[in-house]
């Protein structure tokens, strides 16, 4: 059965857009057909990450009635498929937001994974890529002001009746003044799906424009992304890793 995962937060800059790009590599990497889409319309970075920042056509196309979902998709090396946001504020002009279900729904014939990479915080935008979701993700710091608006994320989820998988801690340092995990569960009252240590090589990966998982597959940020998707597609780790296959190339499906 496909599945649509939204993954959101309750502020930027928490690593939720390297989240959404390294689990859904990870996903393909078992041998599930993903789609990760840029739900993030207002400050979209999926394609800044995989090297297609500026494309034909984009989702913004597609909720504007220009264009059908499959013109949007565009398949990476690895087998990923991806539908980028546009860049240009000119774009996101009239588009309404509630278009991301019927995308959604569209994408599910072929899929068995999507994942919305959602605007951060409690907007309208955010709120249609949630109403989207079969499942909701939490991508929080270890922070009391992170962790208090993942909170309030979880809120608005629940009072949408969408069901919150977990909660995935990233930016690790192991510091003293970082919120305990345990801490962080009982404030949110969500398992913790998974903690991303603080790693120099998303930054790397970043300028070199590759999902962390397939240019460093071994560091422990890598590893753990994969044990999360494990997770998440109830599949043996062991059974499933493959030698990632280290190349820039974006191509149109």
């Amino acid at each position: 059965m496909s599945k649509l995962i939204t993954i959101t937060s309750g502020k930027g800059g928490v690593g939720k857009t390297t989240t959404s790009v390294n689990l859904g590599f990870a996903l393909n990497s078992f041998g599930k057909e993903v789609v990760i889409v840029d739900a993030n319309l207002t400050t979209p970075n999926i394609g800044l990450h995989l090297g297609a920042p500026i494309v034909p056509v984009n989702l913004n196309h597609v909720l504007l009635g220009k264009a059908k979902v499959g013109d949007a998709i565009y398949e990476h090396s690895s087998g990923t498929k991806v539908i980028p946001s546009s860049l240009s504020s000119r774009e996101m002009r009239n588009i309404d937001y509630s278009g991301l279900k019927d995308v959604a729904k569209k994408l599910k014939k072929d899929a068995d994974f999507i994942i919305y990479d959602c605007a951060a915080g409690l907007g309208n935008e955010a709120t249609k890529a949630i109403e989207a979701a079969d499942e909701i993700i939490i991508v929080t710091n270890p922070e009391i002001t992170a962790v208090t608006d993942a909170l309030k994320t979880i809120k608005m989820a629940q009072d949408l009746k969408k069901e919150v998988k977990g909660v995935i801690v990233t930016r690790v340092r192991g510091r003293k003044g970082e919120m305990p995990l345990s801490n962080i569960r009982d404030m949110l009252g969500m398992p913790i799906l998974g903690v991303i240590p603080e790693d120099k090589n998303a930054h790397f990966a970043l300028n070199h424009k590759m999902p962390m998982i397939e240019l460093y597959p071994h560091s422990h940020a890598s590893r753990n992304y994969r044990r999360i998707a494990a997770k998440i597609a109830d599949v043996d780790l062991n059974d499933h890793y493959r030698t990632p296959l280290i190349v820039k190339v974006f191509g149109k499906k």
